[in-house]
């Protein structure tokens, strides 16, 4: 494939509900094509995205085919992570859900010469360490396979959005790049790295690395929750009734009163998240103790939500956090509709990536890659006619 044909076009697989392709468009990343197997976010999907009847694909990844797949420069992977999280079940890449990725990899090897040059794979942090460290290992070696080299960064939503969110980051490359070791890479400071990253690499120096220039992102958010919460008069339903605050606050550790306690005698107003989480000794209500919004999950199991106090001037509220809200954590726009019910409109939310992250990673990554081989064509090209003309 000449990937002068195709520039800055994107297939966008498990596009869940179009945030990766809201973070790729803002760099001038044009998606042709989008797959995912859930209906129900596929409907959020295409209530921003119109163009979603024609290009996006509902299906299982395994039942694709290749020949109903343009050729594009980029394609986007954030594959299931039940199976590696620590929320989730840990059965590891061959389980149920994480296993999806190899539908991906099935897809790519069918391409053949119609492969994206381009790789951008996205998930959890427990990518790195499940089945102790053999699940990255076999993904990286299947993208090196099929001819890709792979650069790995971690990055937190935290530096862009008032919600503390780790992601690995995985690009993947069929341009011609000098193979390196993996020393550039370890000595990328620890905002774009981890200590299981860095073990991660250490471990797997045989294979086929490359290094991708990227600066410094913004330093870690130490507030802006409060920024972002939907504004509601107190006598609204959303509020929950007394009893019930009462039953949520009874759930919370000593340190957690406490510290609930001094926020409710504050003489302003204050707002924190929290989760409920079913602990040894019974479930307890957790309490964040910044201004900051915890990891957003699917919406499922009591686990799952994640709740709001607003404190302050002797009162003390609690309420489930609204759709709205958890975009806005994800840095997705008030005009992006949400025209769906609550639990799925918040596991559409808690279950993608955070847009800032996603156009940074564009700006100061994915287009800086093919500008440069652009160029360089562009360079033998001229180079070429020069000789021709000799």
């Amino acid at each position: 494939m000449d990937s002068l044909t195709v520039p800055l076009t994107v297939a966008e697989y498990f596009a869940g509900i179009g945030l990766v392709r809201m973070g790729l468009e803002s760099c001038g990343w044009r998606v042709i094509f989008a797959n995912d197997i859930s209906e129900k976010k596929n409907e959020m999907y295409k209530a921003f995205f119109p163009d979603a009847e024609h290009n996006y694909k509902i299906g299982d990844i395994f039942e694709l085919n290749p020949t109903d797949i343009p050729a594009t420069m980029l394609a986007t992977c954030s594959f299931p992570c039940v199976d590696l999280s620590l929320a989730g079940n840990m059965n590891g890449i061959r389980g149920k859900h994480s296993s999806a990725f190899w539908g991906f990899v099935k897809l790519l090897k069918s391409q053949g010469d119609n492969a994206p040059t381009i790789l951008l794979v996205e998930n959890v942090p427990g990518w790195l360490y499940s089945n102790k460290g053999a699940d990255f290992r076999i993904t990286v070696l299947a993208l090196n396979e099929l001819g890709y080299a792979c650069d790995v960064f971690v990055l937190d939503a935290l530096r862009f959005t008032p919600q503390s969110r780790q992601r690995v980051f995985l690009i993947g490359t069929k341009l011609p790049v000098s193979g390196t070791n993996v020393n550039l890479i370890l000595q990328r400071p620890y905002s774009l790295s981890s200590d299981t990253l860095r073990k991660s690499l250490v471990a797997n120096q045989d294979l086929k690395w490359f290094y991708t220039e990227i600066p410094t992102p913004p330093p870690l958010r130490k507030s802006g929750l409060s920024e972002i919460i939907e504004q509601m008069n107190d006598d609204d339903n959303r509020w929950w009734k007394e009893d019930e605050v009462k039953r949520h606050f009874d759930m919370m550790s000593k340190p957690h009163q406490q510290m609930v306690k001094l926020l409710i005698d504050g003489n302003r107003i204050s707002y924190r998240t929290f989760y409920r989480r079913r602990r040894v000794e019974q479930q307890r209500a957790e309490v964040r103790p910044d201004d900051i919004a915890g990891c957003l999950r699917t919406a499922v199991g009591g686990s799952g939500k994640q709740f709001l106090v607003k404190a302050g001037n002797g009162q003390l509220k609690m309420r489930t956090m609204t759709a709205r809200e958890y975009a806005r954590l994800q840095g997705v726009p008030d005009r992006y509709p949400i025209t769906v019910n609550g639990v799925q409109a918040l596991t559409g939310f808690g279950d993608a990536v955070c847009v800032p992250v996603i156009t940074w990673i564009a700006q100061h990554a994915l287009s800086p890659l093919v500008e440069k081989h652009i160029s360089q064509e562009e360079a033998s090209a001229i180079q070429r006619q020069e000789w021709l003309t000799i």
